[in-house]
Protein backbone atom coordinates (compact mmCIF):
# COMPACT_ATOMS: atom_id res chain seq x y z
CA UNK A 1 0.00 0.00 0.00
CA UNK A 2 1.09 3.67 -0.39
CA UNK A 3 2.27 5.39 2.11
CA UNK A 4 0.07 8.62 3.29
CA UNK A 5 2.07 11.52 4.87
CA UNK A 6 -0.64 13.16 7.38
CA UNK A 7 -0.26 16.71 8.35
CA UNK A 8 -1.96 15.92 11.16
CA UNK A 9 -4.67 18.94 10.22
CA UNK A 10 -7.52 19.45 12.56
CA UNK A 11 -9.55 20.42 10.06
CA UNK A 12 -12.99 18.53 10.58
CA UNK A 13 -15.54 20.23 7.77
CA UNK A 14 -16.89 23.27 6.30
CA UNK A 15 -20.22 25.20 7.10
CA UNK A 16 -22.31 28.02 6.56
CA UNK A 17 -21.56 31.25 8.15
CA UNK A 18 -25.50 32.01 8.15
CA UNK A 19 -27.74 28.47 8.86
CA UNK A 20 -24.05 26.84 9.98
CA UNK A 21 -24.88 23.72 7.65
CA UNK A 22 -21.71 21.74 7.51
CA UNK A 23 -20.07 20.28 4.19
CA UNK A 24 -18.06 17.91 3.14
CA UNK A 25 -14.39 19.03 3.20
CA UNK A 26 -12.94 15.95 1.20
CA UNK A 27 -15.58 17.30 -1.63
CA UNK A 28 -14.70 19.61 -4.04
CA UNK A 29 -16.81 22.91 -2.72
CA UNK A 30 -16.81 25.85 -4.88
CA UNK A 31 -18.82 28.92 -5.04
CA UNK A 32 -20.73 30.00 -2.10
CA UNK A 33 -23.31 28.13 0.46
CA UNK A 34 -26.90 27.54 0.85
CA UNK A 35 -27.09 31.28 1.90
CA UNK A 36 -25.07 32.80 -0.61
CA UNK A 37 -22.24 32.97 1.95
CA UNK A 38 -18.55 32.33 1.60
CA UNK A 39 -18.43 28.73 2.99
CA UNK A 40 -15.93 28.73 6.54
CA UNK A 41 -13.35 25.57 7.55
CA UNK A 42 -14.16 24.27 10.96
CA UNK A 43 -10.88 22.86 13.08
CA UNK A 44 -11.25 20.07 16.61
CA UNK A 45 -8.83 22.71 18.51
CA UNK A 46 -10.41 21.87 22.18
CA UNK A 47 -7.33 21.56 24.60
CA UNK A 48 -4.76 22.39 21.92
CA UNK A 49 -1.49 24.18 22.77
CA UNK A 50 0.80 26.14 20.84
CA UNK A 51 3.06 23.08 20.75
CA UNK A 52 1.48 22.50 18.01
CA UNK A 53 3.74 25.12 16.11
CA UNK A 54 6.38 23.65 14.21
CA UNK A 55 8.92 26.02 15.03
CA UNK A 56 11.42 23.99 12.42
CA UNK A 57 9.41 25.72 10.10
CA UNK A 58 9.65 29.19 9.01
CA UNK A 59 7.05 29.66 6.77
CA UNK A 60 2.92 29.58 7.66
CA UNK A 61 2.94 25.97 7.31
CA UNK A 62 4.36 25.76 10.89
CA UNK A 63 0.19 26.14 11.78
CA UNK A 64 0.26 23.50 9.32
CA UNK A 65 -2.43 21.44 12.00
CA UNK A 66 -5.03 24.45 11.69
CA UNK A 67 -4.55 24.20 8.15
CA UNK A 68 -7.02 22.22 5.74
CA UNK A 69 -4.59 20.00 4.06
CA UNK A 70 -4.12 16.54 4.92
CA UNK A 71 -1.92 15.30 2.73
CA UNK A 72 1.45 16.44 2.68
CA UNK A 73 2.76 15.53 -1.06
CA UNK A 74 -0.23 17.77 -1.96
CA UNK A 75 1.94 20.45 -0.37
CA UNK A 76 2.35 23.63 -2.68
CA UNK A 77 4.78 25.93 -0.86
CA UNK A 78 7.29 28.53 -2.15
CA UNK A 79 8.25 29.38 1.43
CA UNK A 80 4.92 32.02 2.03
CA UNK A 81 5.07 33.66 5.06
CA UNK A 82 7.08 34.54 7.94
CA UNK A 83 6.88 37.53 7.33
CA UNK A 84 8.58 40.66 9.13
CA UNK A 85 6.86 43.46 11.36
CA UNK A 86 8.78 46.50 11.63
CA UNK A 87 8.17 49.31 14.00
CA UNK A 88 7.67 52.78 12.71
CA UNK A 89 9.01 54.39 15.63
CA UNK A 90 10.04 58.10 13.23
CA UNK A 91 6.06 57.28 12.22
CA UNK A 92 5.33 57.10 15.94
CA UNK A 93 7.26 59.56 17.10
CA UNK A 94 5.65 62.49 14.26
CA UNK A 95 1.87 61.18 15.36
CA UNK A 96 2.65 60.58 18.98
CA UNK A 97 1.73 57.15 19.04
CA UNK A 98 2.86 54.55 21.21
CA UNK A 99 3.88 51.68 18.41
CA UNK A 100 3.47 51.47 14.88
CA UNK A 101 4.08 47.57 13.43
CA UNK A 102 3.96 47.62 9.80
CA UNK A 103 3.79 43.57 8.80
CA UNK A 104 5.51 43.62 5.54
CA UNK A 105 3.77 40.93 3.22
CA UNK A 106 5.94 42.14 0.12
CA UNK A 107 8.69 40.22 0.88
CA UNK A 108 6.53 36.85 0.25
CA UNK A 109 6.94 34.91 -3.00
CA UNK A 110 5.41 36.60 -6.25
CA UNK A 111 5.29 39.94 -4.10
CA UNK A 112 2.15 40.21 -1.96
CA UNK A 113 0.21 38.66 0.77
CA UNK A 114 -1.72 36.57 -1.71
CA UNK A 115 0.99 33.88 -1.45
CA UNK A 116 -0.63 33.27 1.59
CA UNK A 117 -4.13 32.09 0.81
CA UNK A 118 -3.09 30.97 -3.06
CA UNK A 119 -0.41 28.45 -1.54
CA UNK A 120 -3.44 26.74 0.78
CA UNK A 121 -6.25 26.84 -1.91
CA UNK A 122 -3.74 25.13 -4.61
CA UNK A 123 -2.43 22.74 -2.19
CA UNK A 124 -6.08 21.64 -1.31
CA UNK A 125 -7.39 21.72 -5.10
CA UNK A 126 -4.64 19.37 -5.68
CA UNK A 127 -5.56 17.38 -2.90
CA UNK A 128 -9.42 17.34 -4.41
CA UNK A 129 -8.38 16.56 -8.27
CA UNK A 130 -8.13 19.84 -9.46
CA UNK A 131 -6.91 20.21 -12.79
CA UNK A 132 -7.79 23.59 -14.23
CA UNK A 133 -8.12 27.07 -12.47
CA UNK A 134 -9.41 30.31 -12.85
CA UNK A 135 -9.26 33.65 -10.68
CA UNK A 136 -10.50 37.19 -11.37
CA UNK A 137 -7.89 39.56 -9.98
CA UNK A 138 -7.10 42.77 -10.34
CA UNK A 139 -3.27 41.67 -10.12
CA UNK A 140 -1.07 40.42 -7.18
CA UNK A 141 -3.38 37.15 -6.96
CA UNK A 142 -3.02 36.57 -10.58
CA UNK A 143 0.42 36.61 -10.58
CA UNK A 144 0.69 34.07 -7.35
CA UNK A 145 -1.91 32.04 -8.52
CA UNK A 146 -0.01 31.88 -11.93
CA UNK A 147 3.53 30.71 -10.07
CA UNK A 148 1.51 28.13 -7.33
CA UNK A 149 -0.30 26.48 -10.59
CA UNK A 150 3.27 25.90 -12.23
CA UNK A 151 4.83 24.73 -8.83
CA UNK A 152 1.82 22.39 -8.58
CA UNK A 153 1.84 21.66 -12.50
CA UNK A 154 -2.39 22.60 -12.62
CA UNK A 155 -3.26 24.97 -15.47
CA UNK A 156 -4.33 28.43 -14.65
CA UNK A 157 -6.41 30.93 -16.38
CA UNK A 158 -6.50 34.71 -15.36
CA UNK A 159 -8.66 37.09 -16.09
CA UNK A 160 -7.27 40.43 -15.25
CA UNK A 161 -8.40 44.36 -15.93
CA UNK A 162 -6.37 45.57 -19.31
CA UNK A 163 -5.64 49.08 -17.37
CA UNK A 164 -3.28 46.85 -14.81
CA UNK A 165 0.18 47.27 -14.80
CA UNK A 166 2.37 45.37 -17.91
CA UNK A 167 4.53 44.01 -14.94
CA UNK A 168 1.66 42.03 -13.27
CA UNK A 169 0.29 41.12 -16.67
CA UNK A 170 3.97 39.72 -17.52
CA UNK A 171 4.27 38.15 -14.53
CA UNK A 172 1.18 36.00 -15.09
CA UNK A 173 2.53 34.93 -18.80
CA UNK A 174 6.08 34.11 -17.83
CA UNK A 175 4.61 31.40 -15.60
CA UNK A 176 2.89 30.04 -18.30
CA UNK A 177 -0.75 30.97 -17.12
CA UNK A 178 -3.49 31.47 -19.93
CA UNK A 179 -4.38 35.71 -19.32
CA UNK A 180 -7.20 37.26 -20.86
CA UNK A 181 -7.68 41.12 -20.38
CA UNK A 182 -11.18 42.70 -20.12
CA UNK A 183 -12.30 46.35 -19.94
CA UNK A 184 -13.67 47.27 -16.53
CA UNK A 185 -12.71 46.30 -12.98
CA UNK A 186 -12.57 42.83 -10.84
CA UNK A 187 -16.43 42.38 -11.22
CA UNK A 188 -16.50 42.37 -14.71
CA UNK A 189 -13.45 39.81 -14.62
CA UNK A 190 -15.69 37.84 -12.29
CA UNK A 191 -18.67 37.42 -14.25
CA UNK A 192 -16.17 36.09 -17.29
CA UNK A 193 -14.45 33.75 -14.64
CA UNK A 194 -18.33 32.21 -13.74
CA UNK A 195 -18.77 31.71 -17.26
CA UNK A 196 -15.45 29.78 -18.01
CA UNK A 197 -16.69 27.66 -15.12
CA UNK A 198 -19.94 26.87 -16.35
CA UNK A 199 -19.13 25.95 -19.71
CA UNK A 200 -15.35 24.42 -19.27
CA UNK A 201 -15.86 22.97 -15.91
CA UNK A 202 -12.50 25.23 -14.60
CA UNK A 203 -12.26 25.65 -10.74
CA UNK A 204 -13.30 29.48 -10.08
CA UNK A 205 -10.89 30.49 -6.88
CA UNK A 206 -12.84 34.05 -6.74
CA UNK A 207 -12.00 35.61 -3.68
CA UNK A 208 -13.96 33.74 -1.00
CA UNK A 209 -15.95 31.55 -3.47
CA UNK A 210 -13.86 28.69 -2.62
CA UNK A 211 -13.01 28.51 1.08
CA UNK A 212 -9.47 27.82 1.19
CA UNK A 213 -7.84 31.39 0.10
CA UNK A 214 -8.79 32.35 3.73
CA UNK A 215 -7.30 29.83 5.72
CA UNK A 216 -4.07 30.96 4.28
CA UNK A 217 -4.77 34.52 5.18
CA UNK A 218 -5.50 33.28 8.55
CA UNK A 219 -2.49 32.90 8.91
CA UNK A 220 -1.74 36.71 9.25
CA UNK A 221 -3.08 36.28 12.53
CA UNK A 222 -1.01 33.91 13.94
CA UNK A 223 1.59 35.48 13.16
CA UNK A 224 1.17 38.37 14.31
CA UNK A 225 0.24 37.45 17.85
CA UNK A 226 3.61 34.88 17.56
CA UNK A 227 5.73 37.89 16.81
CA UNK A 228 4.17 40.16 19.44
CA UNK A 229 4.42 37.45 22.10
CA UNK A 230 0.70 36.71 22.02
CA UNK A 231 -0.03 40.50 22.87
CA UNK A 232 -2.41 41.92 20.07
CA UNK A 233 -2.12 45.70 19.20
CA UNK A 234 -5.19 47.47 20.01
CA UNK A 235 -6.08 48.28 16.43
CA UNK A 236 -5.41 46.54 13.32
CA UNK A 237 -6.08 49.10 9.81
CA UNK A 238 -6.12 46.75 6.59
CA UNK A 239 -6.55 48.08 3.09
CA UNK A 240 -9.95 45.92 2.35
CA UNK A 241 -10.85 44.97 -1.48
CA UNK A 242 -12.43 41.70 -1.51
CA UNK A 243 -11.59 41.02 2.84
CA UNK A 244 -9.82 38.23 2.85
CA UNK A 245 -7.42 38.95 5.35
CA UNK A 246 -9.68 41.15 7.32
CA UNK A 247 -11.98 37.77 7.69
CA UNK A 248 -8.98 35.69 8.28
CA UNK A 249 -7.39 37.41 10.82
CA UNK A 250 -10.46 37.80 12.99
CA UNK A 251 -10.99 33.74 12.48
CA UNK A 252 -7.60 33.61 13.63
CA UNK A 253 -7.99 35.16 16.52
CA UNK A 254 -11.12 34.08 17.18
CA UNK A 255 -9.59 30.56 17.41
CA UNK A 256 -6.79 31.33 19.39
CA UNK A 257 -8.53 32.45 22.10
CA UNK A 258 -10.69 29.47 21.58
CA UNK A 259 -7.42 27.53 22.48
CA UNK A 260 -6.59 29.61 25.09
CA UNK A 261 -3.49 31.51 23.39
CA UNK A 262 -4.35 35.02 23.86
CA UNK A 263 -6.87 36.66 26.29
CA UNK A 264 -8.14 40.48 26.48
CA UNK A 265 -9.50 42.21 24.10
CA UNK A 266 -9.38 41.45 20.39
CA UNK A 267 -8.12 44.40 18.13
CA UNK A 268 -10.66 46.64 17.42
CA UNK A 269 -10.34 46.05 13.05
CA UNK A 270 -10.43 49.57 10.42
CA UNK A 271 -11.51 48.92 6.80
CA UNK A 272 -9.81 51.14 4.88
CA UNK A 273 -10.53 51.96 0.84
CA UNK A 274 -9.76 54.54 -1.40
CA UNK A 275 -12.36 57.24 -1.98
CA UNK A 276 -12.70 55.95 -5.93
CA UNK A 277 -14.53 52.56 -4.81
CA UNK A 278 -15.27 52.04 -0.98
CA UNK A 279 -18.53 50.17 -1.20
CA UNK A 280 -17.65 48.95 2.22
CA UNK A 281 -17.30 52.30 3.91
CA UNK A 282 -20.70 53.14 1.96
CA UNK A 283 -22.49 49.61 3.50
CA UNK A 284 -20.86 50.21 7.52
CA UNK A 285 -22.07 54.01 6.98
CA UNK A 286 -25.40 54.15 5.13
CA UNK A 287 -26.20 49.24 5.97
CA UNK A 288 -26.43 49.43 2.24
CA UNK A 289 -24.56 50.77 -0.56
CA UNK A 290 -26.65 53.85 -2.51
CA UNK A 291 -27.98 52.86 -6.05
CA UNK A 292 -26.25 55.04 -8.08
CA UNK A 293 -23.14 54.54 -6.42
CA UNK A 294 -20.59 54.14 -9.40
CA UNK A 295 -17.05 52.44 -8.30
CA UNK A 296 -13.80 54.00 -10.89
CA UNK A 297 -10.36 53.23 -11.40
CA UNK A 298 -7.81 53.48 -8.46
CA UNK A 299 -3.91 53.43 -7.87
CA UNK A 300 -4.40 50.94 -5.55
CA UNK A 301 -5.68 48.16 -7.57
CA UNK A 302 -6.17 45.73 -4.92
CA UNK A 303 -9.11 48.27 -3.40
CA UNK A 304 -10.81 48.19 -6.80
CA UNK A 305 -13.58 45.85 -5.75
CA UNK A 306 -16.95 47.01 -6.21
CA UNK A 307 -18.87 44.20 -4.86
CA UNK A 308 -17.40 42.09 -2.23
CA UNK A 309 -18.70 38.65 -1.77
CA UNK A 310 -18.18 38.74 2.16
CA UNK A 311 -20.01 41.89 3.10
CA UNK A 312 -21.71 40.41 5.61
CA UNK A 313 -18.39 38.67 7.46
CA UNK A 314 -16.33 41.73 6.37
CA UNK A 315 -19.04 43.82 8.52
CA UNK A 316 -19.35 41.50 11.53
CA UNK A 317 -15.34 41.26 12.23
CA UNK A 318 -15.91 45.63 11.82
CA UNK A 319 -18.92 45.56 14.19
CA UNK A 320 -18.04 43.03 16.85
CA UNK A 321 -14.38 44.77 17.42
CA UNK A 322 -16.09 48.18 17.88
CA UNK A 323 -14.14 48.72 14.85
CA UNK A 324 -14.22 51.31 11.80
CA UNK A 325 -14.13 52.22 8.54
CA UNK A 326 -12.62 55.16 6.52
CA UNK A 327 -11.93 56.31 3.12
CA UNK A 328 -8.72 57.94 1.41
CA UNK A 329 -7.99 59.80 -1.40
CA UNK A 330 -5.56 59.13 -4.57
CA UNK A 331 -3.64 62.35 -3.29
CA UNK A 332 -3.26 60.94 -0.17
CA UNK A 333 -2.04 58.14 -0.79
CA UNK A 334 0.90 59.19 -2.84
CA UNK A 335 1.57 61.41 0.35
CA UNK A 336 1.73 58.65 2.04
CA UNK A 337 4.22 56.76 -0.09
CA UNK A 338 6.47 59.68 -0.48
CA UNK A 339 6.27 59.95 3.86
CA UNK A 340 7.14 56.54 4.42
CA UNK A 341 9.54 56.27 2.23
CA UNK A 342 11.20 59.18 3.10
CA UNK A 343 11.50 58.59 7.00
CA UNK A 344 11.47 55.03 7.23
CA UNK A 345 13.10 53.57 4.40
CA UNK A 346 10.31 51.24 3.27
CA UNK A 347 8.54 51.48 -0.17
CA UNK A 348 4.40 51.03 0.38
CA UNK A 349 2.09 49.91 -2.46
CA UNK A 350 -1.05 52.33 -2.97
CA UNK A 351 -2.99 50.03 -0.62
CA UNK A 352 -0.68 49.94 1.70
CA UNK A 353 -0.06 53.66 1.91
CA UNK A 354 -3.80 53.71 2.22
CA UNK A 355 -3.49 52.21 6.28
CA UNK A 356 -1.20 55.21 6.95
CA UNK A 357 -3.20 57.41 5.87
CA UNK A 358 -5.93 56.11 7.49
CA UNK A 359 -3.98 55.89 11.09
CA UNK A 360 -3.59 59.52 10.57
CA UNK A 361 -7.59 60.59 9.71
CA UNK A 362 -8.14 58.88 12.78
CA UNK A 363 -5.62 59.87 15.41
CA UNK A 364 -7.14 63.62 13.72
CA UNK A 365 -10.55 62.03 14.81
CA UNK A 366 -9.34 61.18 18.66
CA UNK A 367 -10.34 57.75 17.51
CA UNK A 368 -6.66 56.52 17.79
CA UNK A 369 -4.92 57.37 21.29
CA UNK A 370 -1.54 58.15 22.04
CA UNK A 371 -1.15 54.91 24.57
CA UNK A 372 -2.22 52.40 21.64
CA UNK A 373 -0.55 49.97 19.66
CA UNK A 374 -0.93 50.25 16.20
CA UNK A 375 -0.55 47.35 13.20
CA UNK A 376 -0.42 48.90 9.67
CA UNK A 377 0.15 46.46 6.73
CA UNK A 378 2.82 46.52 3.50
CA UNK A 379 0.32 44.07 1.29
CA UNK A 380 2.15 43.82 -1.41
CA UNK A 381 5.72 45.46 -3.20
CA UNK A 382 5.90 48.75 -4.71
CA UNK A 383 7.96 47.42 -7.74
CA UNK A 384 5.26 45.20 -9.01
CA UNK A 385 2.76 49.21 -9.25
CA UNK A 386 5.38 50.42 -12.20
Amino acid sequence: MEQVHLTHSRATSLYCPSCKKEYNIHSIQNFATCCNQPLVTNYNIKNVSKSIIDITDSSMWRYAQLLPLFNKDNLVSLQEGGTPNFLLSKAASTLNIHKIYLKDEGVNPTGSFKARGISVAVSKAKELGVTHIVIPTAGNAGGALSAYAAKADVKATVIMPRHTSETLKEECMLYGAELILLDGLIDACGKKAAQLKEEKGYFDMSTLKEPYRLEGKKTLGYEIAEQLNWKLPDVIIYPTGGGTGLIGMWKAFKEMKEMGWISGKLPRMVVVQTENCNPMIQTLNNGFIPEMYLATQTKALGLAVPKPFATDLIIDAVRASNGIGISVSEEEMERGIEDIAGSEGILLSPESSATYVGLKKLIEKDWIHEDETVLLFNTGSWYKYR
